[in-house]
């Protein structure tokens, strides 16, 4: 099936944003108009809908992200609602990625919102990734990490991973063509069936850091999450931070 691009959806770039709306943010000097403009006229592309994807999602269109594409296959069950606070319980069986657009236009209607319900996978990945200016990692899975870890590198994107499980998140940016990237941390790691728990609030702490670098990145301000890791410990109520390295066997990145 064959969705929409933002080529076919997206608004004039002469479309003016609501001074009013964004008001808060523009009077940071950091941001100003100008950088609310570069965050108008952006493209982000979340893979995930889920607890990370929910918290992401709402917070970059809150902040003015001018496209906002969700990628995701599943619909909205029940047992979501405890930490995907993009759904509700009006869109049980709702593809995830519908549900997502339906809300996320309640709270902007100046963003322009893309629902891909399919999986990212190594045929499709480059497909979704051209039209976007940066990716955000929210799957529950490593193998999609892998994916597009590898896909960023080829096209110089940078992507923002997250992962949650637990009492427990961590978060970092991989920017290319520099390491280290995501296959010199988890080049081995594996899927596997088990159903693990997870504090909702996590969730929404880790998908929170996540918006954060989305918009430092794109505006340009700010010190990245590159080369290192943030680690949230909610049981000890801690924020660790590890130093990354790159693995000179990577085939990656530099």
């Amino acid at each position: 099936m064959q969705y929409a691009t933002i080529s076919e959806r997206g608004k004039s770039d002469s479309e003016p944003f609501s001074l009013s709306r964004y008001d808060r943010q523009i009077i940071l000097h950091q941001i100003g108009v100008e950088g609310q403009r570069k965050l108008k006229d952006s493209k982000v592309l979340v893979v995930g809908a889920g607890g990370l994807g929910s918290v992401v999602c709402y917070y970059l269109a809150c902040s003015g992200i001018g496209y906002i594409g969700v990628v995701d296959p599943d619909i909205v069950q029940l047992s979501n609602l405890q930490r995907q606070i993009l759904h509700n319980e009006e869109h049980i069986e709702m593809p995830k990625v519908i549900s997502a657009m339906i809300n996320l236009k309640k709270i902007n209607s100046e963003v322009e919102i893309l629902p891909y319900p399919d999986e990212i996978n190594k045929k499709n990945v480059f497909d979704y990734l051209k039209f976007y200016d940066l990716v955000v990692a929210c799957p529950d899975k490593f193998e999609t990490r892998k994916i597009l870890n590898k896909a960023c590198f080829r096209l110089n994107k940078p992507l923002i991973v997250g992962a949650v499980s637990e009492f427990e998140g961590q978060v970092f940016d991989v920017i290319p063509p520099y390491g280290p990237c995501y296959g010199c941390l988890f080049e081995e790691a594996v899927d596997d069936t088990t159903t693990r728990g997870i504090l909702a609030s996590v969730a929404g702490v880790i998908g929170s850091i996540q918006a954060t670098e989305v918009i430092k990145l794109l505006i340009g301000f700010g010190k990245p999450l590159h080369g290192r890791m943030i680690i949230y410990n909610a049981l000890d109520g801690v924020f660790r931070e590890v130093k990354l390295s790159k693995d000179p066997s990577c085939r990656i990145c530099e």
